[in-house]
């Protein structure tokens, strides 16, 4: 299955305007499809779902289309698949609900990996019900978070592990099965941050072991929103604060208020754009992720190669984290003596997009001797070619010279 990347390019408008685009850990590049899923569906009628009028159906299939094709993408069940503004929003109405359960001397444990809301929302939620926070700490050196740092801190009183899939600093991925057997081995539950691993390596909800798993779809060439995915008979046992009016019902009740049909519709189409990858394959959309997906990780890491290879022959340059034995294609890096908002700055006036900063990741910024600062961070992307990394690396030779 060849991958034809000037192919994939031509879907996206944005790439006519020059930029070497290395900010898709941020939010990638929208193609034309989904631009287009986005705006019919606003020149449409649309109203409250429902059975009775064109407009009511039609919002109630694409809220059906975008249930499928989410749970196409992580391998999971559409009505166990949740809608909200983002991540960030999930994961907090998420730890408010599960919360309510929680008692004093009650533990939940959170990594340093993690972008931070896998980490805030659950801090405070533990505050607010004196439960007690336990930190698992990730090795600098490698960028790896060992099972063991996770399994060690365990115990009867544990009741949630907060872990992410891939570092979104970092890229480094966790041994998530091997880490929800110990959790469940402890009675806990596993809230998975998925963000960053989602638009790189195709998912599969059940042999991760994950209870909760949480992604966005801006990240993966779709709109602005966040997902989540559980079994439905878990998001059964939580219950959330909802208007007395709404529905009860899963995965409705965790939906506060009517939900954006439009970027509904973008992101069935980012997930259709995911599919057809690699045309031509053939079988279900999930047969079809699984072929395109992995075609794309081998292009993505024939990218990462040759950038690693290349800031690795530059003077003055760290990379951190690019001892990690798994990794999503993402590197962060610093120049010698150059403050990384300064070569943040560099770099776009050359038309290269690499963003500078922790990435709201403080915490792991912070383990790794980088503070508040961070560094140049460089992600890979599905429309990242040979000519995007050689502009990269022309930039940060001219600057670290």
């Amino acid at each position: 299955m060849a991958y034809d990347v000037m192919a994939v390019r031509a879907h996206f408008p944005a790439l006519e305007e020059g930029a070497a685009h290395f900010d898709g850990p941020g939010g990638s590049q929208v193609p034309e499809q989904v631009a287009e899923a986005v705006a019919g569906t606003l020149r449409a009628a649309v109203a409250n779902r429902g059975v009775e009028t064109a407009a009511e159906r039609r919002a109630d299939g694409i809220v059906t289309e975008a249930r499928q094709a989410m749970a196409d993408l992580l391998g999971g069940t559409p009505a166990g698949i949740v809608f909200g503004r983002s991540m960030t929003q999930l994961t907090y109405d998420m730890a408010r609900a599960l919360a309510k359960e929680w008692r004093p001397g009650d533990e939940i444990v959170v990594s340093t990996l993690d972008h931070d809301a896998n980490i805030r929302p659950w801090v405070q939620a533990a505050g607010a019900r004196g439960v007690t926070v336990r930190r698992a700490d990730f090795d600098p050196e490698t960028g790896e978070l060992d099972v063991a740092a996770v399994a060690g801190l365990l115990t009867e009183r544990t009741r949630l592990v907060a872990v992410t899939a891939a570092s979104n600093l970092l890229g480094s991925r966790p041994d998530i099965p091997a880490i929800a057997e110990r959790v469940h081995a402890a009675g806990a539950l596993l809230y998975v941050d998925g963000v960053h691993l989602t638009p790189h390596s195709l998912v599969d909800f059940g042999q991760l072991g994950a209870d909760f798993y949480a992604c966005s779809p801006y990240k993966f060439l779709g709109p602005h929103l966040g997902v989540l995915a559980a079994d439905p008979g878990l998001l059964e046992t939580v219950h959330p604060d909802k208007l007395l009016p709404s529905s009860n019902a899963v995965p409705e009740r965790f939906e506060l208020g009517t939900l954006p049909y439009e970027l509904l519709a973008g992101t069935t189409a980012a997930v259709d754009f995911m599919a057809d990858l690699v045309p031509g394959i053939g079988g279900t959309r999930r047969e079809r992720l699984a072929a395109s997906m992995t075609a794309l990780e081998r292009h993505e890491e024939a990218m990462l190669v040759r950038l690693d290879a290349g800031l690795a022959e530059i003077d003055g340059v760290t990379s951190y984290g690019a001892a990690s034995r798994r990794r999503t294609p993402t590197t962060l890096f610093s120049i010698e003596n150059v403050r990384p908002a300064d070569a943040y700055r560099f770099l776009a006036e050359r038309g290269v997009n690499a963003p500078a900063g922790h990435f709201y990741a403080l915490e792991c910024s912070r383990r790794l001797g980088l503070g508040d600062t961070g560094a140049i961070r460089a992600g890979i992307a599905p429309y990242t070619d040979d000519s995007d990394v050689d502009r990269l690396l022309k930039g940060v030779r001219e600057l670290a010279g």
